[in-house]
């Protein structure tokens, strides 16, 4: 299986400095600062990116397994949510908040639930964040 990597750059002091972030692949490179982490000023931060990582798992993860048990979706969208939290002297994410809406053709709604909570507990992404509660809402629609 293959390894993935990404890489960051911080210049200066925890306020005033900045970085940037940059996937190995070439696919994205942005910057960050304590202002987009932790105010709402232009650029991303880590937790952006956690969220979209998790989104896209979620979305492939419930999409192999309704595959498995013959049904295929025409579209998966799926949005996350971080929260980041200050816990004690430091921060932390304290949740992740899956919305995702599915049209699979011929599925009843108990059994996209099923898959939906599976795809939650199972994705690569939901694993490595166990620590954290994460909720869905899932939709399944026509």
């Amino acid at each position: 299986m293959p390894v993935r990597s990404a890489s960051a750059v911080w210049e200066g002091t925890l306020i005033d400095g900045k970085g940037t972030m940059k996937m190995a692949s070439g696919a994205y490179e942005g910057a960050y600062s304590f202002g987009s982490r932790f105010q709402e000023e232009p650029g991303t931060n880590p937790e952006e990116l956690i969220a979209a990582a998790h989104a896209g798992c979620f979305s492939m993860a419930l999409s192999g397994g309704l595959g498995k048990s013959g049904f295929n979706a025409t579209r998966i969208a799926t949005s996350a949510r971080a929260t980041l939290a200050k816990v004690g002297e430091g921060f932390q994410i304290t949740r992740m908040e899956l919305t995702t809406e599915a049209q699979v053709p011929g599925l009843d709604e108990e059994t996209f639930q099923q898959h939906a909570a599976g795809a939650k507990e199972n994705c690569p992404v939901s694993k490595a964040l166990a620590g954290v509660e994460i909720s869905l809402d899932a939709k399944l629609v026509g």
